[in-house]
């Protein structure tokens, strides 16, 4: 009959330290890179996406043609649409400018307020996105 052997195990409480420590580190480092490759590629991909998108529901109702005798309020209502749009569009670059802009990630306001502006765009949101991001 065979003799089993023995297992010892002896506690080398430095090593285990040492050892923890080191996981932990790099699962942080794992987290942290991630974290950074998710922020760097998601915005691409989700970009053509939202522009597809937001012209659809952000789309104004149809008007109806000017008549002959209003061409002052024709241009003045032209006017007043291309300052809406040329604001629109300053907005969504400035949210764009804030998504890449590195110091905005250590700021959990403005990523708050971001991903309020992403989901639901509404006046406050883009106004906060505009205080707390530059």
């Amino acid at each position: 009959m065979p003799r089993q052997r023995e297992l010892k195990i002896t506690l080398k409480p430095l090593q285990l330290i040492i050892c923890v420590a080191f996981g932990l580190w790099l699962g942080a480092v794992a987290i942290a890179l991630s974290l950074w490759l998710a922020q760097r590629l998601w915005p691409e991909q989700v970009q053509p996406v939202a522009q597809v998108l937001v012209p659809a529901v952000a789309a104004p109702a149809p008007r109806p043609p000017a008549t002959a005798a209003q061409p002052q309020d024709a241009q003045a209502e032209m006017f007043e649409r291309y300052k809406d749009i040329l604001h629109q569009q300053q907005v969504q670059q400035a949210a764009e400018a804030a998504q890449g802009n590195p110091r905005n990630l250590n700021s959990p306001k403005c990523q708050f307020w971001l991903a309020q502006n992403r989901n639901a765009p509404t006046d406050k949101s883009q106004a906060a996105v505009l205080e707390f991001c530059y």
